[in-house]
């Protein structure tokens, strides 16, 4: 790929020396755990945790993760089911399993460790020049940007430029105008810092920045004209797909029905509530479930719900179906589900709520 110059990327030099000046001067008041011991493994959990997802919701997650799981040797071996109810509640949960399959490549392959070479950790899965560039600076002190949002977003401000920041071209030409601006050990990380900060709590994406406490402000051509909102510039998104679901909460006696997804796909391998395509009536879902052999006792319409994924967004409509104890398929321990491969697996409650994890998108209709 051919590297093309960002545009007034000579500004670079003096904006990395006022932000790494500014991140040494200015208290770190955002209380992210993973800065406190910024080992290989630590940096790398965050960093796969933060990406889609804020980092004041990260924070409780992380500590849990590494409390369960200390070390790449934990999270190679760790059984599926408990590692999606981990995660559960932070989406995405391919990063989840890429985290596994990294986990048990660096055991088989590096000894438990971390490579510290930067094109060493883009052979591993989960893991892009983003994430890479940030073990690389955080844990071993390589002066490498972290380019992210924020840094696009501050750097297109303080140039004026606009380059469209949604293309890799203009990552990766932003790496390549920032690297000579960078030192090597622990400033590293800190410039890497800075540019996060600065976008998370100065520089911000919605609504106005806070230039008055800006310390690039004297360096910004956007902030000299008066045109900050109108940079960055991004394509915009194609539109997502909407369909419509509806969810079964079929309960049996003290048991609620619970099955796998496929293991490829839209929310692969977690398990969910019965569903189907479409927006089912009472008197539909009532026939679709006689159809299935079921003798429906009582249903109950449940609170509607909305669920948004990257490209698709799903209206669900919910019911709680009680049905005869009569027509209550054999009831099987988790164990044995691989064997028996039943359609259904009827769980008591208390283990939905401990072990069995159910993503947000059908979360919404879990029994409190």
């Amino acid at each position: 790929m051919k590297i093309l110059p960002w545009a007034g990327d000579a500004v670079f030099p003096a904006l990395c020396e006022a932000l790494l000046a500014w991140r040494k001067s200015a208290p770190d008041t955002r209380d992210l755990p993973w800065r406190d011991e910024p080992t290989p493994y630590h940096v790398w959990i965050s960093e796969i945790m933060l990406q889609q997802t804020r980092a004041a919701v990260v924070r409780g997650y992380y500590l849990r993760f590494l409390d369960a799981l200390p070390s790449v040797r934990d999270l190679a071996d760790v059984d599926d089911d408990a590692l999606m109810k981990l995660w559960q509640g932070l989406g995405y949960y391919s990063r989840a399993r890429n985290l596994k399959r990294a986990a048990e490549i660096i055991v088989r392959e590096h000894e438990g460790q971390l490579p510290n070479d930067f094109d060493a950790l883009l052979t591993l899965p989960g893991i892009g020049r983003y994430t890479a560039s940030a073990i690389a600076s955080f844990a071993y002190g390589q002066p490498r940007p972290a380019v992210d949002g924020n840094f696009l977003r501050v750097a297109a401000r303080v140039t004026a430029n606009p380059i469209d920041i949604a293309k890799d071209a203009s990552k990766r030409a932003l790496e390549a105008a920032l690297a000579p601006s960078y030192s090597s050990g622990r400033d590293a990380g800190l410039l890497n810092e800075a540019f996060m900060d600065l976008g998370a709590t100065i520089c911000l994406p919605n609504g106005a920045p806070l230039c008055h406490t800006c310390p690039a402000a004297r360096l910004c051509l956007a902030h000299d004209r008066g045109t900050e909102q109108d940079y960055p510039i991004k394509t915009a998104l194609k539109p997502r797909r909407k369909e419509k679901r509806t969810v079964l909460l079929l309960s049996c006696g003290e048991h609620i029905a619970i099955r796998k997804r496929p293991a490829k796909g839209l929310l692969a391998a977690l398990w969910e509530y019965p569903n189907v395509d479409g927006k089912l009536s009472r008197r539909a879902v009532c026939a679709h479930l006689t159809a299935e052999g079921f003798n429906v006792r009582d249903i109950v319409p449940l609170p509607p719900a909305l669920h948004i994924f990257s490209h698709i967004e799903w209206e669900l409509t919910g019911w709680a179906v009680t049905v005869a104890d009569t027509n209550e398929p054999p009831l099987m321990a988790a164990e044995e589900i691989e064997s028996a491969q039943p359609p259904l697996l009827w769980v008591r409650r208390e283990e939905l709520a401990e072990r069995y994890s159910i993503p947000a998108a059908f979360g919404y209709f879990t029994p409190q």
